[in-house]
C-alpha cells in the first residue's frame, strides 16, 4: 500500500510530440493575426498507471506535483515563457464535456444569420463586453448573454470542449484582428480538437466514440493561484486531455495578452 502522500500517478514528458494544428505555417499566421501566437502551446505527457475519470482530482494533483511535469510544463509569467517549476499545494480540475464528433454543431450559425451563406460573419454596431470589442454577430452571440442569438447554443453545448476551443480562438488575444469569414476559425478549431482527442470504434456497431477525458485545471501555491496565470481571465486557460487507453495527457495552454512580434 502506498502512503497518502505518495503519488498514485507518475508521468514522463514526451518531448518529441508534435501538434500540427499549432505548428503549420498557415495556422501560425492565423494565430499571429488573432494575437495568440507565442502565447499558446500544447505539450504531451505519458503516465504509468491505469486511469478512470473518478480519479481526476488525484490525477491532476499528482500531475501538478510530479517532478517531470513541473520541470517541463510551460507557462507564461511576466510575459516570458518559463516552466511551472514548483509543485502545487492545491489544484482544481473542472470536468469539461467532450462528446461532439462533428463540426455540424456550428451549422446553425448560418441558419440564424450570424454567418451569411457566403461564409461572411454578419457585422453589428461596435460595443464592448469587458475588454473585448464586439463588432460582429459572432462575438455578440459568444459573449453577450441577453443578445438575440445567445440561445442558439445551450449551456451544455457551450460547455463542450469543441465549442470552448472555437470560443477561445474567436476571442483571441489583446490585439486580435478579427476574421471577416467564419472558415478559418472552424478549420483551426477542428485541427486542434483532432490533435488532442482520441476516438475509438465500437467493433459491433462501428460507431465512433471519444475516449478522452478533458479537465480545465488551475493550481495554487498556498492561497495564490499561479497556473495557468496569477490573474484569472476568460481567455487564459489550461486544459488537460487524458487518454486512458494510450495513457497520455496532453495540455493545451493559452495566456491572454499581446502576441509575439516577429
Amino acid at each position: 500500500m502506498s502512503g497518502d502522500n505518495e503519488p498514485k500517478f507518475t508521468f514522463q514528458y514526451l518531448d518529441g510530440r508534435k501538434f500540427p494544428s499549432l505548428e503549420s505555417k498557415e495556422n501560425k499566421e492565423l494565430l499571429m493575426k488573432w494575437s495568440m501566437k507565442g502565447r499558446i502551446c500544447a505539450q504531451m505527457f505519458s503516465f504509468d498507471q491505469p486511469f478512470q475519470s473518478y480519479q481526476k482530482d488525484d490525477f491532476v494533483k499528482d500531475f501538478m506535483k510530479d517532478p517531470k511535469v513541473i520541470s517541463n510544463l510551460r507557462m507564461i509569467s511576466g510575459d516570458k515563457w518559463t516552466v511551472v517549476g514548483i509543485p502545487a499545494t492545491s489544484v482544481t480540475a473542472e470536468v469539461v464535456p467532450c462528446s461532439v464528433l462533428s463540426m455540424t454543431l456550428f451549422d446553425r450559425l448560418t441558419d440564424k444569420g450570424v454567418v451569411r451563406e457566403s461564409g461572411h460573419i454578419s457585422k453589428c454596431f461596435d460595443e464592448f463586453c469587458g475588454e473585448f470589442q464586439i463588432s460582429d454577430e459572432l462575438r455578440k452571440m459568444l459573449l453577450i448573454d441577453d443578445s438575440d442569438n445567445y440561445c442558439l447554443y445551450s449551456d451544455s453545448e457551450r460547455d463542450e470542449f469543441l465549442f470552448r476551443i472555437f470560443f477561445h480562438l474567436c476571442l483571441g488575444g489583446r490585439f486580435n484582428q478579427f476574421e471577416d469569414e467564419i472558415q478559418p476559425y472552424l478549420d483551426v478549431t477542428k485541427q486542434i480538437y483532432k490533435d488532442l482527442i482520441s476516438v475509438q470504434k465500437n467493433p459491433d456497431t462501428k460507431e465512433l466514440s471519444i475516449v478522452s477525458c478533458v479537465f480545465k485545471i488551475t493550481a495554487k501555491d498556498g492561497e495564490e493561484m499561479f497556473y495557468p496565470a496569477k490573474v484569472d481571465h476568460e481567455n487564459t486557460f489550461s486544459y488537460l486531455v487524458v487518454d486512458p487507453i494510450k495513457r497520455t495527457a496532453a495540455v493545451l495552454y493559452h495566456n491572454f495578452g499581446a502576441s509575439e512580434f516577429e
